[in-house]
């Protein structure tokens, strides 16, 4: 049952080490929102920890990846008419502390996506130094591509409103999504900015990105990302 105007979409793959500690702290932190945790097919204990504790949850019937994840919840949000919805990852990273300072910026009007950033103020967690310089790269090439400087431009705490939650419901990449929706959401008009979070490393379980897929992942994403610029260049499909 819907209670508040803002959703906030829990992501889930293999979480079972962290996925009631993260909804049982946003319940605590912000009990005026509602929240989806979406679980990707997991193969461990995640879906029982779910039910177990009566958690708001849907199960996909296959493998989606993150990107195909997060678009069902884009989907519940615009679906029931929320007006901001928000993505924060199962993995015990992104405090709900922060929900309220990620939201402000798109229930004002100022943005269409608010991201959740730890590099404007570089406090607490700041990721590896090699998945820093990662960041830093594809930051400069989504600067080049579309003229709009995103810091963390990998961060998973995101804010967005109407709008474009129902572009994303019908537009998202599948695999790692979080650069190109920024490039895809610049490109199509809507304004994206970043919002000052503080963020922890992973409670536990393994991250979806791995060092021996580092170098394929950046080479995806960069490819992927100017394939992307040239592709809406040739259409002109920008949004009024």
């Amino acid at each position: 049952m819907k209670h508040s105007d803002v959703l906030v979409i829990i992501p889930c793959y293999n979480e079972e080490a962290n996925i009631q500690r993260v909804v049982q702290r946003l319940m605590d932190t912000c009990p005026d929102v509602d929240y989806l945790v979406v679980n990707d097919c997991s193969t461990d204990r995640s879906e029982e920890i779910l039910r177990k504790n009566h958690f708001n949850h849907v199960t996909l019937p296959v493998n989606l990846g993150i990107g195909g994840g997060v678009q069902t919840g884009y989907r519940y949000a615009r679906d029931n008419g929320y007006k901001i919805a928000v993505q924060m990852d199962g993995d015990g990273q992104h405090s709900p502390e922060y929900l309220e300072k990620v939201i402000a910026p798109v229930r004002s009007g100022e943005l269409d996506q608010c991201i959740g950033s730890r590099f404007l103020e570089k406090e607490g967690f700041q990721s590896s130094p090699l998945r820093r310089f990662g960041i830093q790269f594809l930051s400069a090439l989504i600067r080049l591509l579309s003229g709009v400087k995103v810091y963390d431009v990998t961060s998973g705490f995101r804010a967005t409103g109407p709008e474009l939650t129902a572009f994303f419901a019908d537009n998202y990449a599948a695999d790692y999504p979080e650069p190109e929706a920024i490039l895809a959401a610049t490109l199509s008009g809507f304004k994206v900015g970043e919002a000052p979070v503080i963020m922890q490393e992973r409670l536990g379980g393994v991250s979806s990105i791995r060092s021996f897929k580092s170098a394929y992942y950046m080479i995806k994403v960069s490819l992927s990302l100017i394939i992307n610029r040239l592709s809406i260049h040739k259409k002109g499909g920008f949004r009024a």
